[in-house]
């Protein structure tokens, strides 16, 4: 049986996912990571991960779309199986979401419940349902928002659910503590993505507006999230535990 650690990933296949993948993988971490459509993205990081030297495995789930997980979590354990006899993953990461912008009067409650079911309750759902393949002493990392702390009009239904998902993380650090598993939340601030259309990559004048308000005078890219959290998840985190991290620059300071 492989004693090399075993990471979950949701929504690995693009942005701060895919990152989080590759870096978990350069620190020797195998990786399961999910992706919902974009299946040949998610054989292009399986290779990536493989030219690191380590496993890798590609799943499709939908988070928002709750009646698939059982079939989920038992793709989840023949993979482990794959990947040289694991019974549980050590590591899960919480990152799958997308981005909806509209004014507070304008946000309709599809909108809303689009946010809902895809950030939080997908989440609370996909991790009640991980627990039995999560190994004791294992880490959970929860991605948030800048926006749960400060704010940018046009983002109120999706800020919402991440300040759900804060809430949630310090109940599940004092929950799952019996078992020796952490539990916290990485917030990234404004971060070059192709996420929520790609406006703080491609919009100069918004890049620009952020870069302003930033102590380290430039927006984020991927490179200063999954770098993080792998350190977090590492042996060197384990003593951080239902805390909030804002991977920011300092911005609003």
């Amino acid at each position: 049986m492989s004693s090399t650690k075993v990471a979950l990933v949701t929504g690995g296949s693009r942005g701060l996912g895919r990152n989080t993948a590759l870096a978990l993988a350069q620190a020797g971490m195998d990786v399961i990571f999910t992706y919902r459509t974009e299946k040949s993205l998610a054989h292009e990081v399986e290779r990536e991960i493989e030219r690191l030297g380590r496993k890798a495995a590609s799943l499709q789930l939908d988070v928002a779309d709750r009646s698939t997980f059982q079939t989920f979590i038992a793709n989840v354990r023949q993979a482990l199986t794959d990947m040289g006899g694991r019974s549980a993953i050590d590591v899960l990461v919480n990152n799958a979401g997308s981005g909806a912008k509209a004014a507070f009067a304008d946000t309709t409650e599809e909108m809303f419940d689009q946010m809902m079911d895809v950030h939080l309750k997908g989440m609370f759902f996909l991790t009640q349902a991980m627990l039995p393949i999560l190994a004791d002493s294992g880490r959970i990392v929860n991605l948030s928002s800048g926006l749960a702390r400060f704010t940018f009009p046009g983002y109120s239904a999706y800020a919402v659910m991440k300040g759900g998902i804060e809430v949630l993380t310090r109940y599940l650090a004092k929950e799952l503590g019996t078992r020796g598993i952490t539990v916290n939340t990485v917030a990234p601030g404004a971060i070059e993505t192709d996420f929520g259309g790609g406006d703080v990559r491609d919009n100069p004048n918004l890049k620009k507006a952020v870069a302003e308000q930033t102590a380290l005078g430039r927006v984020g890219v991927p490179d200063d999230i999954g770098p993080l959290i792998a350190s977090l998840v590492s042996e060197s985190g384990r003593w951080v535990n239902g805390q909030r991290i804002e991977a920011s620059g300092g911005i609003f300071l």
